[in-house]
């Protein structure tokens, strides 16, 4: 089950199509442009004021990226991970720097190019009501910080019971969830028999914060690291033939 947004879902969909397994696709999170797309606009046309750009998911990518001639060959460009650069990269940006350490801020942060950034002008592209822990570390050293909303989040609409007879009828083996909202709307779906139903498959996740929610709402959840590959690594761990 690939509970990513649809459009960013395909390509997971995929991989795991070509493995044999069948793809289940229920996103838990739509993906919508911003209602006021003003503050957008006016990045794309001040561009080349800025220092450095932040991409804080592959959604921003998809949505915040301008025209691709547009883009200033000096701006340093930075993602928490491999699937944000990934996205980046599909609409043409290829020089982008991510973390060494862990695939989030504060991988972003332990970057010595974030270091030292008195003074410089950082835009940081997100979603609305995102995190703002990054901005408030950079503007303490010393940055000049302008976020950036390019798209909007919001929780489905259609109920999950043909989700749910899908693990009913014990066809759904394992779920991937790359996000804690997603998960939390996930949840709101259900009520506490199907909670108890879905929480029996082994979830499959990117980051130890979405693992911490999962493993608090009863799930067996599997960290497996950044991006796609770390999560087609971790299923091909877990259902290996021993």
């Amino acid at each position: 089950m690939i509970t990513r947004p649809a459009r960013q879902a395909a390509g997971l969909a995929q991989q795991v199509a070509a493995l044999g397994a069948t793809p289940i696709v229920f996103p838990t999170i739509v993906i919508l442009p911003p209602t006021d797309r003003t503050g957008l606009t006016c990045a794309h046309a001040q561009l080349s004021r800025y220092d450095i750009a932040i991409f804080v998911s592959a959604n921003a990518a998809e949505y915040g990226v301008p025209d691709p001639r547009q883009w200033p060959a000096r701006l340093a460009t930075f993602a928490p991970g491999s699937g944000t650069a990934a996205a980046l990269a599909a609409t043409g940006i290829h020089k982008v720097t991510i973390p060494t350490t862990t695939f989030d801020s504060e991988g972003l942060l332990a970057l010595p190019e974030l270091n030292d950034v008195a003074g410089k002008r950082v835009v940081i592209f997100r979603g609305a009501g995102g995190r703002e822990h990054l901005g408030q570390l950079l503007e303490q050293r010393g940055a000049v910080i302008d976020y950036v909303e390019c798209y909007r989040r919001a929780a489905p609409r259609t109920g999950a019971d043909g989700l749910l007879e899908t693990v009913r009828q014990r066809r759904a083996h394992a779920l991937t969830l790359t996000s804690s909202e997603g998960l939390a709307n996930l949840w709101s779906l259900l009520d506490e028999q199907s909670r108890t139903l879905i929480a029996q498959l082994p979830a499959f996740v990117p980051h130890p914060r979405i693992a911490t929610h999962a493993r608090g709402l009863g799930f067996v959840a599997v960290d497996c690291g950044d991006g796609d590959a770390g999560l087609i690594a971790g299923l091909l761990q877990w259902f290996r033939p021993h």
